[in-house]
């Protein structure tokens, strides 16, 4: 098969298109012809080499979200045909004991996740186990399905599993135009919460209020805390969902309500933060969380969600520019400049 991979790290010139070993599919998978795969910032993160998940080997296959069309079948699964258009839940949480994934899902160890630690969605076909394809219905596009997996899962997880998010509640979101961002704001307003984003840029901050986002504004020289403030009367808000890190750790906490919750799932800006003051802490009962992994038997319910307010127009999924798979470096190299306003999908037999 074709696939873009790289062997070595270092910038988006180590990418290759070129043939690649066939998958092999145990009696529990599937095999998937790829229609499109949405980038995220971990295939940036990786291709650098500045961190890998554990159990990253080279060469890699990334591509942790991808929707494509069934095009093989292993001697035990049933329910699912080939012609069958399905999208991947990426994570090897809770596979079949059959399957030639089993062993790789601890949520709290060595997590297998497709594009990340296995071959995943940038080649051409991809094995996946057959409990972890999902139907595709008749009008939703493998774009918009491509976009889905690990950003609206992440941050289901985060805000409603970790957060505890209520209708009423506060949220401020950072970083509009990101893949967390751009779910995150739609799953909490839908939620009936009341989100304030902040951005690099007026054009990013002007995506976040089409998406519902009550106010916004420009992070890179304000006072986030005070704007905060501004907003919410003096009382701050009640969860900050933060995948930024060290860049605007501190506004983000002291930005927070009394019994507030900062629950952080990423680390976009780098891996070391410090807490200013423990006084604010146990004074006003504020909380530090980490979002772990997402649960994959989740993964049907918010899917199906997903599904059905995509179709009805109450989410979107914000695509903002697709390329065909040969051109994924620059694909990769626009992601990484911060120039994208929505989300990045790589096209096979475009």
């Amino acid at each position: 098969m074709k696939a873009l991979f790289y062997s070595e790290h270092g910038t988006a010139d180590v990418l290759r298109y070129e043939n690649q070993p066939d998958p092999v599919i145990g009696p529990a998978d599937v095999l998937i012809q790829v229609a499109a795969t949405g980038l995220n910032r971990l295939d940036i993160v990786q291709r650098h080499g500045w961190f890998t998940l554990p159990g990253f080997t080279l060469p890699h296959i990334a591509g942790m979200d991808m929707a494509g069309t069934v095009v093989d079948i292993g001697s035990d699964v049933r329910g699912i045909q080939t012609g069958d258009r399905v999208v991947v839940d990426p994570s090897l949480h809770a596979v079949s004991t059959k399957s030639s994934f089993a062993g790789h899902g601890d949520r709290y160890g060595e997590l297998g996740v497709l594009g990340a630690t296995h071959p995943g969605g940038y080649g051409e076909f991809c094995a996946v186990s057959a409990d972890h394809v999902h139907p595709l219905p008749a009008d939703l596009s493998f774009t918009d399905a491509a976009v889905f997996p690990t950003a609206w899962m992440t941050t289901h997880h985060a805000l409603f599993r970790v957060g505890e998010l209520q209708a009423g509640e506060t949220l401020l979101l950072h970083g509009a135009t990101s893949a967390l961002t751009l779910a995150a704001t739609q799953l909490a307003v839908a939620a009936g919460a009341t989100v304030f984003v902040t951005a690099a840029s007026e054009e990013k901050c002007a995506v976040a209020t089409a998406l519902g986002a009550t106010a916004t504004t420009t992070n890179r020289d304000l006072d986030v805390t005070s704007w905060v403030m501004q907003q919410t009367g003096g009382q701050g808000v009640n969860i900050v969902l933060d995948h930024v890190g060290p860049a605007l750790w501190e506004p983000s906490l002291f930005a927070l309500a009394p019994q507030g919750r900062l629950i952080t799932c990423g680390n976009t800006t780098g891996d070391s933060v410090s807490i200013p003051s423990l006084g604010f802490l146990f004074q006003r009962g504020v909380q530090i969380k980490g979002s772990d992994a997402y649960f994959s038997t989740d993964f049907a319910d918010v899917w199906n969600r997903y599904c059905q307010d995509i179709n009805q127009g109450r989410f979107t999924s914000q695509i903002y520019r697709q390329y065909p798979i040969e051109n994924g470096a620059q694909a990769q190299r626009e992601l990484e400049s911060g120039s994208a306003l929505g989300r990045m999908v790589l096209l096979h037999g475009s």
